[in-house]
């Protein structure tokens, strides 16, 4: 979708004219769009996790409208790039992304957690294309993610998968196994971005089961690692397309970012992990994501 061109194996290799990529102020136009449906879905729904779906906003954002080799019209090509959500409670921004890029009809939304709409609180690739995966128990994406790079490496394919990971999910062993097979493989056509905002249910991240020094401890098993603003589309953008950062080693990008971004009353707020807001808080959620 985003690259130049891309190879349709299908048409015995034959280069296809893609998507022109949209601007970095499209992408951040794009971001407060999403922001702004989320909320209102949320709200809707009176159910979500939307300090994490905010805080990862940008990053979503930036994969589908600017970085990301998949197409709407043909969600399953087997040579898209693939994009894992690993905290699949942050399903909002996920869907509100997708609708945005093309995937799934605005309107849909509106059913967002509804008795019988494909829109789960946790994503189900059974139900909604543009979903590569199920995700919901934390500490099952990023497994999953290295098995997909670990394929497009046997496949020969050029394919890359793109995997986010929160931060107080990293305090799940099978991420670390994950990790170290990752190095131990040099699987350089996986990018793993830990949404770093410092939050987790209940408590900060540090005060729960502390992760710092977070760039030593990837680099240790293996991962070429830099550390970015997560709200930067500018950087996010130059980040991504950068990758692998060297060849033979994962990517892994560590994005901090605030919880609850762009609503002053949510930001850095550890109990919107899990809350939904009112009509009035919604309304004054809209205007300041409006400004």
């Amino acid at each position: 979708m985003n690259r130049a061109v891309r190879e349709d194996r299908r048409a015995g290799g034959a280069a296809t004219p893609v998507r022109v990529q949209p601007t970095a102020d499209a992408i951040r136009a794009g971001a407060k769009a999403i922001r702004r449906r989320n909320v209102e879905i949320v709200n809707a729904a009176g159910l979500g996790h939307i300090g994490g779906d905010l805080s990862a906003a940008d990053i979503l954002a930036t994969l589908y409208l600017g970085v990301l080799n998949v197409d709407p019209d043909q969600p399953d090509d087997p040579e898209r790039d693939r994009y894992i959500q690993s905290k699949g409670h942050a399903s909002g921004v996920l869907y509100t992304t997708l609708a945005a890029a093309g995937f799934i009809p605005d309107s849909l939304l509106d059913t967002y957690m509804a008795d019988g709409s494909p829109l789960n609180g946790h994503p189900d690739r059974n139900k909604v294309p543009g979903v590569e995966t199920n995700t919901g128990p934390l500490g099952h994406g990023l497994p999953v993610a290295v098995g997909t790079a670990i394929a497009a490496k046997l496949d020969h394919s050029p394919r890359r998968t793109f995997v986010l990971c929160g931060d107080g999910e990293l305090q799940e062993g099978s991420n670390w196994e994950a990790i170290m097979a990752a190095g131990h493989r040099g699987l350089d056509n996986l990018v793993a971005i830990i949404d770093r905002n410092g939050l987790q249910q209940g408590a900060r991240t540090e005060t729960t089961n502390a992760l710092d020094p977070l760039d030593a401890k990837f680099a240790a098993f293996g991962w070429a690692v830099r550390t970015v603003d997560g709200h930067d589309v500018d950087e996010l953008l130059a980040t991504f397309k950068a990758a692998p950062f060297e060849r033979g080693r994962p990517s892994c990008v560590i994005a901090h970012t605030t919880k609850g971004r762009g609503v002053s009353f949510i930001e850095d707020r550890v109990e919107w992990h899990h809350k939904v807001p009112s009509d009035e808080q919604t309304a004054r959620a809209i205007e300041e994501l409006s400004e």
